[in-house]
């Protein structure tokens, strides 16, 4: 190989290397998120200046964000939970005839929002009970019980926000039930405060029917 051939080859291993520092600063960066100093990424060539995510920016919380929780209880309106990208919508719904919390839309929209079980249900901020929260799994994939089945779990952060209020919460416990046998827990009211997310799990028997339902519970946390 010529001198020429072998300095070409080195400057692309560099390249590459720069690329592969950046791309798996910003992923860490995403995935961590939200951390009280969050990492920067780390450059090799301090000439570079890689381009800084907005949304990543605007939703990373402030040092001591979570110590300044919500006094009262609040309607929900947003969700930002570790690992899932961005601030979830959450829908206030009411319940059906057999006072089983509604389920969002059967849309692209509704795929991607919680449903909270809105009053006589519980707000995020009361001092005792279950605040009652539930999102679509879908066949393809797609929906948010699909994201939360693959990367919710045990210890992550969850901040529920709304109008001038938000509060942190920390997951305590994942556990999967089948669906024919209910779970009673889910309705707490009278407990510690917490909250309460289901989706649908398990075997696809046909639309809207899976064998399983699995259920994340998160306390309150200030860090």
């Amino acid at each position: 190989m010529s001198a020429q051939e072998q300095v070409a080859k080195r400057r692309r291993k560099q390249l590459a290397l720069l690329c592969a520092a950046i791309a798996v600063a910003i992923v860490a960066t995403w995935f961590l998120w939200p951390q009280p100093n969050p990492p920067k990424a780390a450059v090799a060539n301090p000439t570079v200046n890689p381009t800084v995510n907005p949304s990543v920016v605007a939703t990373t919380p402030k040092p001591n964000f979570c110590q300044r929780s919500a006094a009262k209880p609040f309607t929900p309106t947003r969700i930002s939970i570790t690992k899932v990208p961005g601030r979830i919508q959450v829908v206030a719904l009411g319940r059906d005839a057999r006072e089983v919390p509604s389920t969002p839309p059967i849309s692209n929209t509704g795929k991607a929002e919680f449903a909270w079980d809105k009053p006589p249900g519980l707000k995020p901020g009361s001092t005792k009970g279950n605040v009652l929260l539930n999102a679509h799994t879908w066949p393809d994939g797609t929906a948010l019980g699909n994201k939360l089945l693959a990367k919710l779990k045990v210890d992550d952060q969850i901040v529920v926000r709304g109008h001038n209020a938000h509060l942190c919460y920390r997951v305590t416990k994942r556990i999967e039930v089948v669906a024919a046998d209910g779970y009673a827990p889910y309705y707490d009211r009278q407990g510690d405060p917490q909250l309460a997310i289901i989706v649908c799990s398990g075997t696809r028997l046909g639309p809207g029917n899976w064998t399983k339902r699995t259920i994340w519970f998160a306390a309150p946390a200030t860090n």
